[in-house]
This record gives C-alpha cells, structure tokens and sequence, in this order.
C-alpha cells in the first residue's frame, strides 16, 4: 500500500507542472545518445506521448550528424570539418538531406506514430518555411544560416494535433538549388523564437553546462554565459547550444533547458519535478 501511495503522490507532484504547461508549445531538440540508443529512444518515445496526451504540444527538431558520417563513410565520400561545420559540398548535401529527411526523420515519426501519437515529418524545405542563406560559400559550401522561419507552417500542423518532427535542411530562393545544411541547435533556436514556445529543451551526452570544477549549473544568464565562453569554460559543441538558448530566450521563449538526455524519462523528469535535471537559460 506505501507504494501505491507514493506513486499516487509522484502524479499529485506533477499535477500543477500539467496545468500550466497545459496547450503550450514545447520545442525538443533531440540528439545526441537519444536518438542512438534503443532503450532510450523507447524512453523518448513514452515521454513525447505523455506529454501529448496531458496537452502540450511538443516540435521536435533532431540532427543526424553520426548517421550522415556513417553513410559518407559507406559511399566512401570524404567529408571535413572547419570550426565545427561539416564542410558541405554539393554530393555531401545530397546524402545529408537523405539522411535527415530520409531514415532519421521516417525513424523518429514511425517510433512515435507507433506508441500512439499523430506525428508528421519535414523539412526545412517543405513549403520553404526554413529559408536560409551560405555562412560563407568558400569556407563551408552548402552550410546555411537561417534568414526566415515561416511559423505558419508549424502552427497548422499543431492545430490539426500533428507533433511536428523536424529536419534542419534550409531552402534557398534559386531554382534547382540542393538546400542548406543548418546547425540543429541553431534550427531549433529560430524555430522556438518563430513559435513563441513555452519551453525549448536541448537533449545531449552531458548532465547540463558545467562550471570549472565540473559541477552542474543550474541556472544561467547571459552575462555569465560570455563569461563562462571568455574563460574556455563553456567550449566546442556546447557553443551552439547555448547561444541557441539565448536565440529562443531573446526571441520570447520563456525558458531554455540542456538536459542529460543519457537519462531514462529526463524529459519528464526536467518538466515535472521541482528539482529538475540540468541547466536552465532565462
């Protein structure tokens, strides 16, 4: 009977986290062991659903980096990276967007369709309401960063109860054009500041942003973020997230999270607990 009573009182902790989220958007950016591991993904997948069924209304944003590594290797196409950008040409930008809108994208959409959810694939450059143009033509290729994000798009989907799942490929305003590689952290940045989202939350391979000491902070601003990156604290690929945060946060997002998507349930458990799991970005 303790047991019962305790699980009872988990749901009763959760019920005024369920209230106010209740009918606001939630972007994810799903990445990182997630998306790799198949417990996890079954995990991911049990916690979107939950989410969907208390009335949030989830986007899901993912990347694919490892998976377009793999192909290129396969194909036996070499592939480079400058500042942290995979160098994209012309033949790389196909396998990328075969990746991405392809295998990830059906991935993501069939788990959840499957677990009972209404979810629906695209890509930046369905209806080109990712608009996009090169970072630097010369240096990267086929890199974009995003000029437009048409929420229109994303809106219509939410309201016919669609969980949007979202590759980060940008359309470009030429004709025949193959698109942009774009960042995922940067996509699901724009796009939660398009959506004026309650909530965007970044799932990664670390328990958050880390201080010297290799302690978890749990709270951040913007000034203690320069600082973090002027001191070499915060470094490499939690660069872009964090300055994603501070896109979606500027841009109207209430909060902007990092969690350590590594853990079982972390969605759940950074929504609907007091203690949280990692950083929060205000």
């Amino acid at each position: 009977m303790k047991k019962k009573i305790e699980k009872a009182q988990i749901l009763l902790d959760a019920l005024p986290y369920i209230k106010k989220y209740r009918d606001k958007i939630f972007v994810i950016k799903y990445g990182g062991s997630a998306q790799l591991n198949p417990q996890l993904k079954e995990k991911f997948a049990h916690d979107i659903i939950l989410m969907y069924l208390v009335g949030i209304k989830p986007v899901i944003v993912h990347g694919g980096g490892n998976a377009i590594g793999k192909v290129l290797d396969k194909m036996q196409i070499e592939s480079h990276f400058v500042d942290g950008l995979r160098v994209t040409t012309e033949e790389i930008m196909e396998v990328v967007e075969m990746v991405l809108s392809g295998s990830i994208n059906n991935e993501i959409t069939t788990l959840l369709n499957m677990h009972g959810a209404k979810a629906l694939g695209v890509s930046g450059k369905d209806a080109n309401f990712i608009k996009a143009q090169p970072i630097d033509e010369e240096k990267y290729g086929f890199v974009g960063k995003i000029t437009d994000v048409d929420s229109t798009v994303i809106e219509k989907l939410i309201i016919e109860k669609f969980i949007p799942v979202i590759a980060p490929i940008g359309s470009y305003e030429k004709s025949g054009h193959p698109g942009f590689n774009i960042n995922a952290d940067t996509a699901a940045g724009h796009i939660a500041s398009a959506l004026k989202a309650r909530k965007i939350i970044f799932m990664t391979d670390t328990v958050g942003v880390l201080d010297k000491s290799k302690n978890l902070i749990h709270t951040l601003g913007e000034e203690t973020i320069e600082e973090l990156k002027n001191d070499g604290v915060i470094e490499g690929g939690m660069i872009p997230k964090v300055d994603a945060c501070l896109e979606a946060v500027k841009g109207g997002v209430n909060k902007a999270h990092i969690i350590d998507g590594r853990v079982e349930h972390a969605l759940l458990l950074e929504l609907f607990t007091s203690e949280g799991l990692g950083t929060v970005i205000k």
